[in-house]
């Protein structure tokens, strides 16, 4: 039977922690899946990998095609080849989202598996952010996102969430619970998306049944007590704008 890998560089904890170096690059992130979210060094915007291609959000909304060569010093992806395709209604939030999510992943007995998942539609409203480089040693996510991140509102357009789950035992390596990044149809908006309305779209999801971690090599990453990640303050960076 065919495994389905997921790929994930570093962990959300050192990220969380300020561990922001260069892990991978994008070209190697691109072997490892053709769907995917994440960020840059020194968290330089939003990334979001969809049809093979990666893309990074600007701290504008702007997108740009990434470069292969760039740094990365947290990411996921894997591949939607052999998805399952279903039809998804008007959502009036993006917690309607993430619970009609849930719901098809628990109608598969998925609860405690890692799902990566497309939904291509027709958004309201999209509310997103992302930051512009910092370069910093153990300064937390949190601060640097307090320093760099702007909010940004679309308005009725066609586009991607791309969407990524984790089930909770798994806290701390990522964030539990769907985590999402918006890319339009035009692939020039898009980012880390905190709310959402939409009022029809479809979605491809693939479950997952085996993750590869990619654990930063150099020696700094050794000095940061992993453990000592607020779950709370991840919680907040991942779900909340400024």
């Amino acid at each position: 039977m065919k495994s389905n890998k997921i790929y994930q560089v570093s962990t959300l904890q050192a990220l969380a922690l300020g561990y922001t170096r260069p892990v991978v690059t994008v070209e190697e992130m691109l072997q490892n899946g053709d769907t995917g979210l994440g960020t840059f060094e020194n968290v330089d915007g939003e990334m979001i990998i969809i049809d093979g291609v990666c893309y990074q959000a600007k701290q504008d909304g702007s997108i740009v095609r990434s470069e292969n060569s760039a740094g990365v010093p947290f990411a996921v992806a894997g591949s939607l080849k052999n998805g399952r395709m279903i039809e998804m209604g008007e959502m009036k939030d993006i917690d309607a989202i993430k619970l009609a999510l849930t719901m098809i992943i628990d109608d598969d007995f998925g609860l405690n598996s890692i799902h990566v998942a497309r939904i291509d539609g027709w958004f309201d409203t999209i509310r997103a952010r992302a930051g512009a480089p910092y370069r910093s040693q153990h300064v937390t996510l949190k601060t640097i996102l307090s320093k760099t991140q702007k909010d940004f509102s679309f308005e009725k357009l066609y586009g991607t969430l791309v969407c990524v789950y984790f089930p909770d035992y798994m806290d701390g390596i990522n964030a539990s619970g769907w985590h999402m990044h918006f890319i339009s149809k035009d692939r020039k908006l898009g980012g880390h998306v905190f709310e959402a309305v939409m009022s029809s779209g479809e979605c491809l999801i693939q479950k997952m049944d085996r993750i590869d971690i990619q654990l930063p090599r150099d020696a700094a990453f050794d000095t940061y007590a992993l453990k000592q990640a607020s779950n709370d303050e991840i919680k907040e960076v991942e779900q909340g704008g400024n």
